[in-house]
């Protein structure tokens, strides 16, 4: 990770032990003595790709620095159902306070990554790469998108400041694609990446006209023919994205087109978080 990615993910954690520990958690503090040590292991119920032994290490570190974390299976390997993916012990009382905020984000981050590594391998062979999309957990967008990288996946835009993509209706407000764009290159002094959403061939050719050329061009919910006709006439003057309702089912028909990317809203708008669970021993 960068410093800032770092920065922004250490937040994330602090933001999560706030909610959850407030003043204190009562119930282990009233239940164990105030000495007593423990030791657990991370049980993993189904099969996947584990992802965030970083901010589950991270998690305890913030909570108790006595707590010891001992990741047993490296962030994006797939793992087998039973198999331990960390052991941890230290102080009790703070080992189950950073127990469940810690789970949540190995969990989310490993269902991220295990369903981002099976629209991967569904490609396979093929010239398109996964992407994400913005569509993420309101305030863990880092976490969710580092999950991705995990599973094999690549990472479209963080957030609205890194890249121009100008979509259907920054196209009807400016009155078409053509001044939509001149718009961006009047103001775009930092050179941000611009991408354009097309919805039919016809708007395809007017973007494929802009000069100088755009650095993406997005197919919105085209047919796979339609798809197909936008590579052939594209003839690889600028990278095609593909995106609207992909599935584990489409994907590899959509692959078949020839796109360069394949964006994915399911990976972090729909996830299934893999089965862990600490068991105390």
């Amino acid at each position: 990770m960068t410093p800032e990615e770092r920065q922004a993910v250490t937040a994330i954690i602090q933001r999560a032990l706030a909610e959850d520990l407030g003043p204190g958690d009562v119930t282990s503090q009233w239940t164990l003595p105030a000495d007593a040590i423990l030791r657990g292991e991370f049980l993993v119920k189904s099969a996947g790709v584990i992802a965030g032994q970083e901010v589950v290490a991270a998690v305890f570190a913030l909570v108790d620095r006595r707590i010891r974390f001992e990741p047993l299976i490296a962030d994006g390997e797939p793992v087998a159902a039973g198999a331990l993916a960390g052991r941890v012990s230290g102080p009790g009382v703070a080992l189950l306070a950073a127990e469940r905020t810690a789970l949540n984000f190995m969990q989310r981050m490993s269902g991220i990554a295990t369903l981002t590594r099976r629209f991967v391998e569904a490609v396979r062979g093929s010239r398109a790469v996964i992407l994400d999309t913005r569509k993420t957990a309101p305030g863990l967008r880092r976490l969710d998108k580092w999950a991705v990288r995990l599973g094999g996946g690549q990472n479209h835009r963080i957030g609205l400041y890194d890249m121009v993509l100008v979509k259907d209706n920054h196209i009807a407000g400016a009155g078409g694609i053509t001044p939509a764009v001149a718009g961006v290159r009047a103001h775009n002094a930092a050179g941000l990446p611009i991408e354009v959403e097309v919805k039919s061939l016809a708007e395809l050719d007017e973007a494929l006209a802009l000069r100088p050329a755009l650095d993406r061009i997005l197919l919105d919910n085209m047919s796979l023919e339609t798809m197909r006709q936008a590579v052939l006439k594209t003839a690889g003057r600028v990278p095609l994205e593909a995106s609207g309702g992909v599935s584990l089912e489409t994907v590899a028909g959509i692959a078949a087109t020839g796109v360069d990317y394949i964006s994915v809203g399911a990976l972090t708008h729909s996830v299934k978080a893999l089965d862990i669970s600490l068991d105390i021993r």
